[in-house]
């Protein structure tokens, strides 16, 4: 790697005390990926595989060999055609799973076609797989696979880097470059070293992960960086942030992603409940999906509205709730400990801590914050059938790519070679571009800003202000407390405070370099969680209750709202204006013939 980044952060007299200070490394490549996660490392696999000549480079916030969503691992890939299905079977069951539409069929499609592939090539990469007793893959579900998945990422990531790739360790995407309309390249902030990384790139595949940590969690209130919630506390929106900025087009952000998860902990419950068959019960022993949601399809109902009813439970006074675990034997409980080790093995540790044995005791459940997370649910960019934004030169990959919900693990790497081929298809006969120094000069400002204050600048600090978005987002934009339930009224408040919040980054201010990353995450969050809103007020009915329940529009409208609401933010005003696009489903013979 041609970045190795100091193990330690500057210290404090070290810390440039100005602009000028401030070292600026110049890096010309061909592609440049944001993000080193699932998606980013089957783009730069993709891409040299090629051509082994093309000159790639990962722009990383972390360490890539164990970044991202899937940093900790996994023990299923919940995504994979079983033989007699077709890639057409996938696009339809996804499409039952957001309650018939919209969504976008040509790219769901498209990523079907290359789902298997994907994996298997995880497999031949040496990710375990397990077999049944006739040496078959696997299913623990309709789509889902097993497998031992603690070092999926590793696995990922020594691929990409044997292919040749450059990765930029702990450098922290911050802003795009523009020519003109064109995105052809971005900068970032190296994290440990303080330095201020310039990529100019001929295409940018925009693969940074989805946007947690905008609303408040009930499991993360006393912890700085927000770590005990379901998804990557890290992966905190900085993509949608950077294109936003710039004038993408964002589509579906309402289609939030609520998941049931194991109380006090936000742990999987898919492992349990899909995995280990057990149960999903209230207070009353009532198996919730079967004897209160029976009329809308049981455990085959959406996903949506299995995630929701324990919610409605503990709402309409049946809580707690749970996984009713009592009926497995132990030697079954025993293989379920061992899966939440290839996935969340401080679960096995907290029970432990908790004396809890799953045999004797139901594992109770509730729901988590709401996330943004194109690879679940469709909020993103949206793109096209190479997975290019409207931004020419900038594509997207994985939880950044809108319109396609249920790609998961499996479904975000094979987006990642649809995209990688979109770019290096969109780049053929390009000439290197000219570096824009009036950009990266007013990005420096702008990153460095607080930084420059100091930490001793009475002003806000970072952790304050994401603290402040946090409890707004959740009060007023349908978080948890509200059990997810929002208005008109309160969406308009949520907007006016938010605008309250982008007017005082001009107070934040940073100690160190950690906090100036954290100074410049919150400033994502704060922009991510502006479009959130104005995609939640823009759809005026409830489409998929939980994820998006409008309070004074409790009734689904297919005939205002069967499609899909986007947001584009002026890059010089800052105007946010929301408008719709057309749901279409595919049709023999024009599979591919969408709009955008």
């Amino acid at each position: 790697m041609p970045n190795i980044s100091a193990k330690r952060a500057l210290q404090p007299e070290q810390l440039p005390k100005s602009m000028e200070e401030v070292q600026v490394v110049n890096i010309e490549t061909d592609l440049l990926i944001i993000g080193g996660g699932n998606a980013g490392c089957f783009v730069a696999v993709e891409a040299r595989k090629l051509n082994p000549e093309i000159r790639v480079a990962i722009m990383e916030k972390g360490e890539i060999m164990r970044s991202g969503a899937c940093s900790a691992g996994m023990d299923a890939i919940n995504t994979y055609i079983p033989e007699g299905k077709t890639p057409e079977d996938l696009v339809q069951w996804s499409r039952a799973q957001v309650g018939g539409g919209p969504l976008r069929e040509d790219l769901a499609l498209s990523n079907a076609e290359e789902l298997n592939e994907a994996v298997d090539d995880l497999e031949r990469w040496g990710l375990p797989v397990l077999k049944d007793e006739n040496g078959k893959t696997k299913y623990r579900g309709k789509w889902d696979i097993s497998i031992h998945g603690e070092q999926l990422k590793p696995i990922m990531a020594e691929k990409a880097i044997e292919a040749g790739a450059d990765v930029y360790n702990r450098v922290a995407g911050t802003g795009l470059l523009m020519e003109g309309d064109r995105c052809v390249g971005a900068m970032g902030l190296g994290v440990r070293d303080g330095k201020l990384y310039v990529f100019s790139a001929k295409a940018v595949v925009n693969s940074t992960g989805g946007a947690g940590t905008l609303y408040k969690s009930y499991t993360a209130d006393s912890t700085d960086c927000g770590a005990q919630i379901w998804m990557c506390p890290y992966c905190v929106g900085t993509g949608y942030a950077m294109g936003f900025r710039k004038g993408a087009e964002l589509s579906s952000l309402e289609q939030r992603w609520v998941a049931t998860r194991t109380k006090d902990f936000c742990g999987p419950v898919d492992t349990i409940s899909v995995g280990y068959k057990a149960p999903i019960i209230n207070c009353k022993g009532e198996k919730i999906m079967q004897q209160r949601y029976a009329h809308l399809g049981g455990d085959a109902a959406p996903r949506f509205i299995r995630a929701n009813a324990p919610m409605n439970e503990w709402l309409e006074g049946r809580g707690p709730t749970y996984c009713d675990t009592r009926g497995l034997d132990d030697a079954t409980n025993w293989q379920m400990m061992c899966d939440y080790l290839n996935e969340r093995p401080t679960f096995v540790l907290f029970l432990a801590a908790r004396g809890q044995d799953p045999v004797k005791e139901p594992i109770e459940i509730f729901g988590s914050d709401p996330y943004i997370m194109g690879g679940h649910t469709m909020g993103g960019f949206w793109v096209d059938i190479d997975r290019m934004t409207t931004i020419p030169g900038l594509f997207a990959a994985g939880e950044t790519a809108g319109g396609n919900p249920n790609k998961f693990v499996g479904g975000c790497a094979a987006e990642g070679k649809i995209a990688a081929r979109g770019a290096w298809k969109y780049m053929q006969g390009m000439a290197q571009p000219a570096l824009d120094e009036q950009q990266v000069a007013a990005e420096k400002e702008r990153i460095y800003a607080p930084l420059m204050r100091g930490g001793d600048f009475d002003g806000v600090s970072p952790r304050e202000m994401k603290e402040r978005l946090q409890r707004l987002m959740d009060e007023y934009a349908g978080g948890y407390s509200q059990f997810y339930r929002t208005n008109e009224e309160r969406l308009d408040y949520a907007l006016k405070h938010i605008k309250m919040l982008q007017d005082q980054f001009r107070f934040l201010k940073a100690a160190d370099l950690h906090e100036l990353m954290q100074a410049n995450e919150t400033m994502d969050r704060v922009d991510v969680a502006e479009a959130v809103v104005h995609h939640l007020k823009a759809r005026k009915e409830t489409r998929w209750a939980g994820w998006q329940t409008r309070a004074d529009y409790p009734e689904r409208d297919d005939v205002n709202f069967d499609c899909f609401v986007e947001t584009v933010r002026d890059p010089k005003t800052g105007e946010v204006r929301a408008f719709t696009r057309p749901y279409e489903q595919i049709v023999p013979g024009d599979r591919y013939n969408y709009p955008g």
